[in-house]
């Protein structure tokens, strides 16, 4: 009988890794989460939300040609210790997810089609990251996402099922079944968005299955989102800030600013010196030296 051997993974599990000792007193002191360290819905939603409003969305290292770390303790050098810095989607999740094993939830990674303007589902790739968060004693698992850059967004979990309406902190969102080719249901989530004379419509945001996800499948992502010229976040200042009254977006040199209300104010910036200061003061992102935000 041959000797045993410790079986070691080839890879990392979907989820982040454990955090360092520190890293989620670190974490929650920067959102300003001061709530009760359990695995329950209650945690699950504050945690959500408070990320949500302290942590930017922004792509200024694509922009700068660099790949974003995945990393988890990159991530917290960056989003929590490194200060007024922020990131993308995959960025935010990850590191949600993270701090959310660490609090003793159940997470798995999805990938989801951004399909907001898309004329058909398949005409848009995976590129989006989304969570699915097992909750201790809950019957269903919920939908949690920090990192979908637009005021379809959601700034709390949503239970996983169909056609329900769900309010959270000022936003209405649903989830719904769309036909399709593959094996798994597809899920839409949907934002209601004030459509003027037209009244309100429900908009679909992105649509995915869930089939889990592995963390390689991400870096593999990531590089291409952050690398390839096509890429919208290679090309051009996307960035957006959550404020419990108004939603936040530099789109290039326009900056959009979106109210609960549906009221929309728009502005172009006219030259370096203010997209900073804008960043700077209304974003509370600090801009690494020698970035060119408008091009």
């Amino acid at each position: 009988m041959s000797e045993t051997t410790e079986f070691t993974p080839a890879f990392t599990p979907a989820f982040a890794p454990a955090l360092a000792p520190g890293d989620l007193d670190a974490y929650l002191r920067r959102i300003g989460w001061e709530g009760e360290r359990r695995a329950d819905a209650a945690t699950l939603r504050g945690v959500h939300l408070a990320h949500s409003l302290a942590l930017p969305f922004e792509n200024l290292d694509p922009l700068r040609g660099t790949v974003p770390s995945l990393d988890p303790a990159d991530l917290i050098a960056k989003l929590v210790r490194g200060g007024r810095r922020g990131g993308y989607c995959y960025e935010h999740n990850m590191l949600l997810a993270a701090v959310l094993e660490a609090l003793g939830f159940r997470v798995t990674l999805l990938t989801a089609r951004v399909v907001l303007g898309a004329r058909r589902f398949e005409d848009r790739p995976r590129t989006h990251m989304a969570l699915l968060v097992d909750v201790p004693g809950d019957p269903l698992p919920y939908l949690a996402d920090v990192g979908f850059g637009a005021t379809g967004a959601l700034l709390e979990p949503v239970p996983l099922t169909a056609d329900g309406e769900f309010h959270d902190v000022g936003r209405r969102h649903r989830l719904v079944h769309a036909p399709h080719r593959g094996p798994l249901e597809l899920w839409v989530l949907e934002a209601q968005a004030h459509a003027g004379s037209e009244g309100d419509v429900w908009q679909a945001q992105y649509a995915f299955t869930l089939e889990p996800f592995e963390r390689p499948d991400f870096e593999m992502i990531n590089w291409h989102i952050a690398t390839n010229p096509r890429s919208p976040f290679s090309s051009r200042a996307y960035v957006q800030r959550v404020t419990p009254d108004r939603h936040l977006l530099l789109d290039g040199p326009l900056l959009t600013e979106t109210h609960a209300d549906g009221t929309v104010k728009q502005r172009e910036l006219t030259d370096e010196t203010e997209a900073r200061r804008v960043l700077d003061e209304e974003f509370d992102i600090a801009v690494p030296d020698g970035l060119r935000l408008l091009f």
